[in-house]
């Protein structure tokens, strides 16, 4: 009996929501607010491409430091550059390039379109026995 590699495609979220690099951090909080989502693909709407990700540690970050989000457009605080991922790589693919760049979300580009995002909680779902690339990287001190 052969088993199937789980892809990128199988598990990523479809349905990913977005906000534009002009509008305020505010715009983007209301919005993974209102989805209970914990980070919103920027893109940049005149060349029509996804140039980074807003994470709600972004948000922290900038808050801790000026705790007035609306005064600043998402452009000043998102991650850059989008590390992206192919819809026809396999999760362990995904997992391991998460580990290696100590990310959680994975924005799925399918001929320089966004079509999906996947995160470490996709692949958890998806494969438990992956959760060893996590792993790999704590130390003893790290567990509690």
């Amino acid at each position: 009996m052969r088993m199937s590699v789980l892809m990128v495609r199988d598990v990523m979220t479809r349905n990913v929501k977005t906000i534009g690099m002009n509008d305020s951090v505010r715009e983007a909080v209301q919005k993974m607010n209102k989805f209970n989502i914990g980070s919103v693909v920027v893109v940049d709407n005149e060349r029509r491409r996804s140039v980074g990700i807003l994470t709600e540690r972004d948000i922290l970050r900038m808050v801790e430091l000026y705790p007035e989000p609306k005064i600043f457009e998402v452009k000043k605080i998102m991650s850059t550059p989008l590390v992206t991922i192919d819809p026809n790589t396999s999760i362990e693919e995904a997992a391991r390039l998460m580990t290696k760049r100590g990310i959680k979300r994975l924005p799925v580009i399918e001929d320089d379109r966004l079509v999906g995002i996947i995160t470490s909680s996709d692949i958890m779902k998806a494969s438990p026995k992956l959760i060893s690339f996590w792993c790999e990287d704590l130390k003893p001190q790290d567990v509690s």
